[in-house]
């Protein structure tokens, strides 16, 4: 498996590599610094080719010769500075890798231009996690990986006066990096392999290396709880649900992370047609960036009363499944009329998020893989954010932009509510087919009282791509930035 590359910070002067690739937006000279001789006089020479101007993808190289720290060198343009952001410097970072990497380079240095989308401290660390991330992809279980080659060392020359911020954001960025890897590769598995069982050994491999004390609720456990939310979705499926719950520090504010993990998605007796079914490994992906942010948290030794809940099943249609029309008991005592068991991951969650509450957190995340009406609304670009308090809000908003990561807010209104009431019991699992994001968030609503100070992010747009327009086909670790981000700054107060 092809992992991340941290990348180090080198001065013009001291980059060694196979291939230099300056970004260079579009009418922007070449970013200047005290290059070698014989580098500034090629980039030079490159820049004033014909028809280059430094438009999204357009590219020029030459070669210096294997004698010196530097084979080769190359421009590659960015697009429009005035509409460069977050994302397209991603993209940028991303398709030299990879174009790097087809062509055998395993040595591999950019330049980065004097924009504001690349300077500063939240700027540099950013850059740099995306820079180390570049390099992934899931190839684990292929017994050959094609033509490509390994990217094995990636440097950044930061654009002038800003080294600094680089060089200090290195151990942020790094860690960051680690746990996006982690994500994916959680997120990734198979639905043969990564049941909720082997999540559970994984969580404990994490718990054992970064300190955290781990407790698993299995079945009869769950049982002598009443978490019915867990145990009506886990009972169609061979290998039986849990309630993973990890802990982790004893000073500063009690904070919690619930993920939601459907190791698989069948939609149950509610089933979804096959091209659906396609992606369903993916269900899990809210359990697993929870999971990931979690460990980097404490691998930084965040001051934080660090408080996790994974909520795994699998979802599945036997004779013992769910039925539609089922009413169900979750473990706050309401009661919920199942009418679509393909609305599965706020039962599970409703378990979870009482629990999390009951525990005393003062502040609550949860991600998870919850509509495909978000994904709809959204795209495969943004996560959606459904939260009461408008500061945690805010919170959660600047985090994402800062960290490269895209969140839209939308509403969790009374009439949301309204709608999720159940006719015979105390609510439903399903409303109309209007609202479904906000709708689902409703629902969640009733299991975080008295909290106010939680919010919901449905990431089902962007916990994977097909596209390689900005990272390799697959999981993306959607959450694992702004998270931990976001717990930093919990920390700091």
């Amino acid at each position: 498996m092809s992992g991340i590359v941290p990348a180090s910070i080198v001065s013009p002067r001291a980059v060694s590599a196979d291939l230099l690739v300056v970004g260079v937006p579009e009418q922007a000279p070449v970013p200047a610094a005290e290059w070698p001789q014989e580098v500034a006089e090629a980039l030079s020479s490159l820049a004033g080719r014909p028809g280059f101007r430094g438009a999204e993808h357009q590219a020029v190289e030459t070669s210096l010769g294997a004698a010196g720290p530097l084979a080769a060198v190359g421009l590659q343009g960015m697009g429009s500075a005035a509409e460069l952001d977050a994302a397209q410097v991603e993209g940028w970072i991303w398709s030299v890798v990879d174009a790097a990497r087809s062509s055998g380079v395993s040595r591999l240095a950019l330049a980065l231009p004097e924009h504001a989308l690349c300077c500063g401290p939240e700027a540099a660390e950013r850059v740099i996690r995306q820079a180390s991330v570049a390099p992934y992809r899931f190839d684990r279980l292929r017994k050959a990986n094609g033509n490509k080659g390994e990217i094995r060392e990636i440097s950044l020359i930061p654009p002038p006066g800003q080294e600094k911020h680089y060089r200090a954001a290195l151990e942020a960025a790094h860690e960051t990096a680690a746990g996006v890897e982690l994500a994916r590769d959680l997120t990734n598995s198979p639905p043969n392999e990564a049941t909720p069982a082997w999540i559970e050994e994984q969580a404990r491999e994490i718990a054992r290396a970064r300190g955290f004390s781990l407790t698993v609720l299995g079945q009869e456990q769950l049982e002598q709880r009443g978490m019915g939310g867990l145990l009506a979705v886990g009972r169609g499926s061979h290998f039986p649900p849990r309630l993973i719950r990890l802990e982790w520090g004893d000073e500063g504010p009690i904070v919690a992370l619930v993920g939601k993990g459907i190791t698989f998605d069948s939609g149950g007796l509610s089933l979804k047609n096959a091209a659906s079914m396609e992606t369903m490994k993916f269900d899990k992906g809210g359990a697993c960036s929870a999971l990931a942010a979690a460990a980097v948290a404490a691998r930084m030794g965040l001051s934080l009363r660090l408080r996790v809940y994974l909520a795994l099943a699998e979802n599945m249609p036997d004779g013992a499944a769910c039925r539609p029309g089922d009413i169900i008991r979750c473990y706050n005592g309401k009661t919920v009329e199942v009418l679509n068991t393909d609305c599965e991951g706020r039962l599970i969650l409703a378990d979870a998020l009482a629990l999390a509450v009951e525990e005393g957190a003062e502040r609550l995340l949860e991600l998870s893989t919850l509509t495909g009406h978000c994904a709809v609304a959204l795209g495969q670009s943004a996560g959606g954010l459904f939260t009461p308090d408008d500061s945690l809000a805010s919170e959660l908003l600047d985090a994402a932009q800062a960290s490269g990561e895209r969140l839209w807010r939308l509403p969790l209104w009374r009439e949301h509510v309204d709608q999720m009431k159940g006719q015979y019991a105390d609510l439903r699992n399903n409303a109309n087919q209007w609202g479904g994001a906000s709708t689902a968030a409703a629902f969640l609503s009733q299991f975080v009282s008295p909290l106010r100070r939680w919010a919901h992010i449905d990431m089902a747009g962007p916990v994977h791509r097909e596209d390689e327009s900005r990272t390799s086909p697959g999981a993306t670790g959607f959450g694992v930035p702004l998270a931990s981000l976001w717990l930093r700054r919990q920390a700091q107060g």
